[in-house]
Order: C-alpha cells, then sequence, then structure tokens
C-alpha cells in the first residue's frame, strides 16, 4: 500500500534553464521594468509592489522571496535562505526599504501560525509560488508585457541584467548577490554585455563608410 505525496508547490517554477552559450537569459528592458512597476494598483498595491521591487533590485529567487520572514529584515539587510539552504544576506537600496515599509503600514493581520512571514496572500497565509505568479501575470497583462514569457525567475535574471549593465557591477559581486555557486553561471551576463558592446561599434555612423 503506496502513500502518495502531494507536492503543493510546482517545482519547475525554480529550474533554471539548460545552460547555452547562445541562448541568453530572457529580462525586460529598463522601461519594461518601468511600466511593471507603474501598472501595480487595486487592493494590494502596496504588498504586490514591495514583492516586485524585491525581485527587480535585488534578484531573489521565487522560493527565496515567499520564505522571506519579518524577523530577517534588519535596517537595510536582509537575510534569505538559498539553494541548498545556505543562508546569504541582500543589502537592500533606499527604494526597497520604503517599499517594504509601506507595506508593513498596511500588511493583513495573518493566520495563527503564518506570524512570521513577510508576504501574506489574500487567504492571510504565506504566499504560494504559485500566487506570486497569477499576481505577476496580472501585472504583466496590464503593462503590455503578457505573451513574452517573462516569470519571476525572468525578473531576477533582470535585476541582475540591469545590475550588471548599469551599475558596472563587478562579476564577483554579482555571483554574491545573486548566490550562484559557481561564476560560470554568473559568466552569462558578461555575454550580454559583449552583445551591447557589438550593437554599440554596428551604430557608429562611420560603419557604413565606404571608400572610393
Amino acid at each position: 500500500h503506496s502513500v502518495v505525496k502531494l507536492i503543493p508547490e510546482n517545482p519547475a517554477l525554480e529550474l533554471e534553464t539548460p545552460k547555452n552559450k547562445s541562448r541568453l537569459p530572457v529580462a525586460l528592458t529598463l522601461d519594461e521594468s518601468k511600466n511593471l512597476l507603474s501598472s501595480i494598483s487595486g487592493t494590494n498595491e502596496k504588498r504586490d509592489y514591495a514583492i516586485i521591487m524585491l525581485f527587480l533590485n535585488c534578484g531573489l529567487r521565487l522560493s527565496e522571496l515567499i520564505s522571506i520572514d519579518i524577523d530577517k529584515i534588519k535596517g537595510d539587510t536582509l537575510t534569505v535562505i538559498g539553494k541548498g539552504n545556505k543562508e546569504r544576506t541582500i543589502y537592500l537600496n533606499d527604494v526597497c526599504v520604503k517599499a517594504i515599509e509601506e507595506y508593513l503600514d498596511v500588511r493583513q493581520e495573518p493566520k495563527k501560525g503564518h506570524e512570521k512571514a513577510l508576504f501574506i496572500s489574500n487567504r492571510r497565509t504565506r504566499f504560494s509560488q504559485k500566487g506570486i505568479q497569477h499576481m505577476l501575470d496580472k501585472y504583466l497583462t496590464e503593462s503590455g508585457l503578457s505573451g513574452k514569457g517573462y516569470s519571476p525567475h525572468k525578473l531576477r535574471h533582470t535585476a541582475a541584467t540591469l545590475m550588471y549593465q548599469y551599475g558596472h557591477v563587478d562579476i564577483r559581486a554579482l555571483q554574491e548577490i545573486l548566490g550562484h555557486e559557481s561564476i560560470s553561471t554568473t559568466q552569462i551576463y558578461t555575454h550580454i554585455n559583449k552583445d551591447l558592446l557589438r550593437d554599440a561599434v554596428k551604430q557608429n555612423p562611420l560603419n557604413d563608410t565606404e571608400q572610393d
């Protein structure tokens, strides 16, 4: 008589896509990220804004985000449990600190057993992976970004891409921020930058000059 255990979450939501050197991670552009944030409204505006802001600024994994406990936030530092049950410290920028503070002011009273959870669902329990995906899909549709394959994991790619492109973050620092075990996983973001450099050179107005 075998006992079948049901898995409450879909483990596929957390899977990294197979590494393919020619395939760069899908990420939102800076403008798309801003559009997504500006589309957030409604009853849970403060909560949803804080969630998406954390994804886009800190590069958290979906499993890390839903497991955040209130007591793991100290000022501008956040402690998360990453892959392999490894603890790591995330430094929050000003917009993230503000978003969390404003959400905490209106956070619903959680059900018994869920008091520690930072992000509470409408059922007053800790947010599930499926719940986050559903919430994100709603705003992607509202901001005209649905159908592009964006997911919570793509928001993590977006954070890493934006940090590398605009923040001039050292690759080792980025590895630390993302909680990558191997630097080779982080190396993918340097390929993005090389493509940008290649494009920049092609855009040079002298590119179409021909010798007589």
